[in-house]
């Protein structure tokens, strides 16, 4: 006779069915001696709900024509989840996140919000998934595992930056030149270039203003553009390097 799920969580209360013949009118189903609840019964299947337990169990099902061999069984520790990375990502989606923890190797979904989206399971303490498109803000992330729920975290999604001005306009071309810039959602930036090359260092200040010193560069305009979890963009005017 098959169980399936064959692993559930130590906490009990998953649901599992045995499927077989002559199961009609089950009286018990026990998991190593411990009672579950029955949720259901035809002549071929019977479905409960886990009762708590650890380690690998046989369940055996009573009928008025005696009990069956056991099915293996197996109880999963419930996810910890201590890491999400990156913690935001685009509105639109699409981006990569790996989360990391334990007991994260029978994953079975992971909710944005009320959009749940399948995993790919790395290994028991890791797993990336692809986010998928929201509106802007901030949503719970939901881990599921045959062992049980991990509901502790959040997940925000960042709408596209907009680049409006920039000052100074100019500046040399050994670079140093503290750059003060202005638009929107830039909250998230994770770099900043001059024609490419990547500021030497920035900060966001707030969701509308970011400081970046500017790195060596040839003389000449360069575009200033400005990249953040939500995606790029570039200023209307370049910078220009001087001598």
């Amino acid at each position: 006779m098959p169980i399936s799920p064959s692993q559930g969580s130590t906490g009990g209360g998953t649901p599992v069915t045995i499927t077989g013949v002559n199961l009609a009118g089950a009286t018990a189903v026990h998991f190593d001696g411990k009672s579950a609840t029955i949720t259901g019964n035809t002549p071929t299947s019977v479905s409960v709900l886990s009762p708590a337990g650890t380690g690998a169990v046989g369940a055996r099902v009573t009928t008025a024509g005696g009990t069956s061999g056991p099915l293996g069984f197996y109880y999963v520790q419930p996810p910890v989840v201590p890491t999400v990375s990156p913690a935001s990502g685009a509105a639109a989606g699409g981006d990569t996140v790996t989360i990391t923890g334990r007991n994260l190797a029978t994953a079975t979904s992971v909710d944005f919000g009320a959009t749940p989206v399948v995993p790919t399971v790395v290994s028991d303490t890791e797993i990336t998934v692809a986010t998928p498109a929201t509106a802007a803000g901030e949503v719970s992330l939901v881990v599921h595992t045959q062992g049980g729920v991990f509901d502790d975290l959040a997940f925000t999604f960042v709408d596209p930056p907009t680049v409006t001005v920039f000052t100074p306009i100019t500046g040399t071309t050994l670079g140093g030149t503290l750059v003060d810039i202005t638009g929107t959602d830039l909250a998230t930036t994770t770099d900043v270039t001059f024609g490419g090359d990547s500021a030497t260092s920035f900060a966001a200040l707030s969701d509308d203003r970011i400081t970046a010193v500017t790195p060596p560069h040839a003389l000449g305009a360069v575009p200033v553009t400005v990249t953040t979890t939500g995606g790029s963009d570039s200023a209307p005017l370049t910078y220009l390097y001087v001598l």
